[in-house]
């Protein structure tokens, strides 16, 4: 099916829909500076795009981290002038737009467009695909869905495809996506993948891509809210189908465990009883002597001077004299001085001890030094 150039859609654009004196003033301006702080702030979960009205690209944004992990975050800073001005409804801006729909009959190809459709069809296919439980639950197998991955790639290609003002229908690439998914009954599944999503992005970018020539229609804020909240919730859920029921950890023998197994069996660790408990104990504690005192407590074990731990490494209890301290530390860095190695693992390990123990002996002989010279000022 060839695609028509429709004259009449370019001249609504050009004599009415897109022409600056037909704003409408209900809507207040979009700042430039509010976008470019939000774009700083908050701009790796497209804030900025969200601000703006641009909902979709803002929601690849989240899901991505920026546009595949801040790439299309950092090249926003180049668009951020033009978004606002598409927002605003800029007649240079417009100008220009308009004379691209006068010199293209169709959006010309992109580069950065393409690779966005493929990238974001490719992740999207891969998240529902690690989501689908591996075992069956409830008695049912699951794996059927897999059949929805054609879905989530034809949805990456169509969202992509859809940013600004380029537009076209998903049935196209969704075709192409279900055409060639048979491909996963003969490869393995990430060079499947790849070609589901080439072929979709292909279908897009051929057949069904076109200007958006007419503006889109301002939707509500609760609206826009309760849509892109769902987007979010089931982007959200299938992740958390794979966290629970996919997801392994490797422990220190090469072993594989559930990750639902690890952390239900990390909650019973002694480390994590003994962890609780502290948090308990210091709760209570606050509870009876004030937060003021308890922050004083939690400061004093955190041994900020580095005391406590200068005396574990001397051997010697917190209450120890300046004569026991002096005698550790000759003790010590005979017994740990690097001449004394008879090899060089050995003399490596006594480098670092001896090290260890002239730090700890520095440390409590200047804490010495400094009490007594308090307490004269004192007297």
């Amino acid at each position: 099916m060839s695609r028509k150039h429709n004259s009449s859609d370019t001249n609504y654009v050009t004599s009415r829909t897109y022409n600056n004196s037909d704003k409408t003033k209900v809507h207040a301006e979009k700042s430039l500076y509010i976008t470019y702080l939000l774009w700083l702030v908050g701009g790796i979960f497209g804030v900025h795009h969200f601000y703006l009205g641009r909902d979709i690209q803002g929601f690849l944004w989240w899901c991505t981290l920026g546009g595949y992990f801040g790439f299309g975050w950092l090249r926003d800073i180049f668009h951020i002038q033009n978004y606002v001005a598409d927002a605003n409804k800029d007649r240079d801006y417009l100008d220009k737009f308009n004379h691209n729909l006068r010199s293209y009959k169709y959006p010309p190809f992109s580069t950065i467009r393409f690779t966005g459709m493929t990238v974001v069809a490719y992740l999207w296919s891969t998240v529902v695909s690690m989501a689908i439980p591996e075992e069956d639950i409830g008695g049912l197998p699951w794996k059927y869905l897999h059949f929805l991955l054609p879905i989530a790639c034809a949805l990456g290609v169509w969202s992509v495809g859809n940013i600004g003002h380029e537009t076209g229908t998903i049935w196209w690439c969704l075709a192409a996506a279900y055409a060639c998914y048979p491909v996963y009954w003969y490869v393995d599944e990430s060079t499947a993948c790849t070609v589901m999503v080439l072929a979709s992005a292909l279908a897009f970018d051929t057949l069904s891509k076109r200007w958006q020539t007419k503006p889109k229609p301002r939707k509500r804020f609760l609206r826009r809210c309760l849509t892109i909240g769902a987007c979010a919730l089931l982007y959200s859920s299938l992740w958390g189908s794979y966290l629970y029921f996919n997801a392994k950890i490797t422990d220190g023998e090469g072993e594989e465990i559930p990750l639902n197994e690890a952390i239900h069996h990390f909650f019973k660790s002694p480390w994590w009883v003994d962890l609780k408990q502290s948090l308990v104990d210091t709760w209570e504690f606050a509870q009876q002597h004030g937060w003021y005192e308890t922050w004083s407590q939690i400061v004093e074990l955190g041994d900020p001077f580095g005391e406590q731990n200068a005396f574990k490494v001397l051997g010697l209890a917190h209450t120890a004299r300046q004569s026991e301290i002096n005698s550790a530390c000759r003790h010590l860095s005979v017994k740990y001085h690097p001449d004394k190695a008879k090899s060089d693992e050995e003399k490596q390990h006594n480098q670092s001890k001896f090290y260890e123990i002239q730090q700890a002996c520095e440390l409590l002989s200047n804490k010495h030094a400094k009490r007594r010279q308090k307490n004269q000022r004192s007297q």
